[in-house]
């Protein structure tokens, strides 16, 4: 998701309609799929509606995952030369999140911590060990309490790297972005994580969208993508954009949390037949109140 302004105010209802189309060169005969792309109920939104259609239809089903997101599992069976997914849904997003100042430093290195939120102090493919980006990590935290440190590393991570497209793909590490100093929302939050975890706060990546208009007006919809930011526990979990160096606002709509990108991928799976030919997204966001 692009960058985008400060934030809206209040509590905001919101609709979400989220469209991927797959094309085939040859019939596919058979595809078995996953779809992240239901949005949380918890205390920061509460879930009103949602659905996920499938042209052709599908059979599918929905259970919960390790890490807490809702999953649509779904396959088909019947030759296809295209497949098209709507997910639609309607959240009511709460206030805007605010720093939790719960932790000190020793509480971070305590062993009940450790042994709670170890695997958000992991390092995995997306979030890598980085020798640099460690040493400016602790540069950074001198001084600062864990909740401000969150935010010193965010700011720094959003002004050390430039938003542009291209410069880094699906697979690309925070390595890979900290080196361009280019990349999109998932390089900055991979970044804001790697540094993070360097100097032990466990933190964790968010997917989810953004109502691109922070005076968006009732019945307006807006395109956009896919958005991601992260969340940091320092006595309680709460979130933070680096992107846009914003708090979470009424205008994000949360969906999923996991290690790093590969545990919230929107949709994945695997089929037999023929090469992808095309794949096109959209997503619409409309404030409903």
């Amino acid at each position: 998701m692009e960058p985008t302004g400060s934030n809206g105010t209040g509590t905001w209802r919101l609709r979400v309609v989220h469209t991927t189309g797959y094309r085939y060169q040859a019939p596919v005969v058979q595809s078995y799929n996953e779809a992240r792309l239901t949005p949380r109920s918890d205390r920061w939104q509460n879930l009103v509606v949602t659905r996920i259609e499938t042209t052709p239809p599908t059979r599918s089903f929905r259970y919960t995952d390790y890490w807490g997101t809702e999953v649509t599992s779904f396959d088909l069976h019947a030759p296809h030369t295209e497949l098209k997914i709507v997910a639609s849904s309607v959240v009511e997003t709460g206030e805007t999140v605010k720093p939790v100042d719960g932790a000190s430093w020793a509480d971070l290195r305590s062993e009940a911590v450790l042994d709670r939120y170890g695997e958000y102090l992991e390092w995995t493919r997306y979030v890598p060990r980085h020798k640099e980006l460690g040493q400016l990590a602790r540069d950074t935290r001198k001084g600062l309490k864990p909740h401000e440190a969150v935010l010193a590393v965010s700011k720094l991570v959003h002004d050390r790297l430039t938003y542009k497209r291209g410069t880094t793909g699906v697979h690309s590490s925070a390595a890979d972005a900290w080196q361009a100093r280019e990349g999109v929302c998932q390089d900055y939050a991979h970044l804001t994580l790697a540094m993070l975890r360097a100097v032990g706060i466990p933190s964790r990546y968010v997917s989810g969208y953004l109502h691109t208009k922070a005076d968006g007006k009732v019945g307006e919809t807006v395109r956009g993508e896919s958005h991601a930011w992260v969340e940091a526990w320092t006595g309680g979990w709460w979130g933070f954009d680096p992107t846009n160096d914003i708090e979470i606002s009424p205008r994000h709509i949360w969906v999923a949390t996991g290690r790093d990108y590969a545990d919230v991928s929107p949709l994945k799976g695997t089929y037999s037949g023929g090469k992808a030919a095309a794949i096109e997204v959209s997503v619409e966001v409309t404030r409903l109140a």
